[in-house]
């Protein structure tokens, strides 16, 4: 039954050399094979081939992923120097992050000028002011929700060295 199971997925992988996902789907004892995810009333298990590498994956269950930021102001798993060096690692890409969201915001700016320019309308134009105040609003939201997890980040951060200071003491 294995090697009938390999042969299936051989198959599909060199009949298609951009699926490297396959989905087995059980119902009672029929088994179907499929690129695409099984129906509802069928059970799923996720076949992937990486490298030549075949995994199984039971894709029913369902995957509650751990937001990254709340781990890290709340779990003891790390180590007090390793949660410093993770703070400090999220803060410079939250920073990094808003410098390029900057950049986005300069190239969208330009390409609605652009536009306006070769419809020869002028930067009084209503359509004018709505685009850039709409690109203006979408970026700076962006960045200040950055600007408040860099401010919480930080001020743990303060948190754990001052804890760490007078523990030393």
């Amino acid at each position: 039954m294995a090697k009938v199971i390999v042969v299936i997925i051989s198959l599909f992988i060199m009949h298609s050399a951009q699926a490297n996902i396959i989905y087995k789907c059980v119902k009672g004892s029929k088994t179907v094979f499929s690129q695409n995810p099984c129906k509802k009333d069928y059970s799923q298990r996720k076949i992937e081939f990486e490298l030549g590498i075949t995994t199984e994956i039971d894709s029913d269950k369902t995957v509650t992923k751990a937001d990254p930021i709340q781990q890290l102001l709340t779990g003891n798993s790390f180590s007090l120097e390793k949660k410093l060096e993770l703070l400090d690692t999220e803060i410079y890409r939250l920073h990094q992050e808003n410098s390029y969201f900057e950049i986005l915001t300069a190239n969208e700016l330009q390409k609605v000028r652009r536009k306006y320019y070769w419809q020869h309308k002028g930067t009084q134009d209503p359509e004018y002011l709505a685009d850039i105040a709409r690109i203006e609003a979408h970026f700076n939201e962006m960045k200040a929700s950055n600007n408040q997890i860099i401010t919480l980040l930080q001020t743990h951060k303060a948190q754990i060295e001052q804890k760490n200071e007078t523990e030393a003491q």
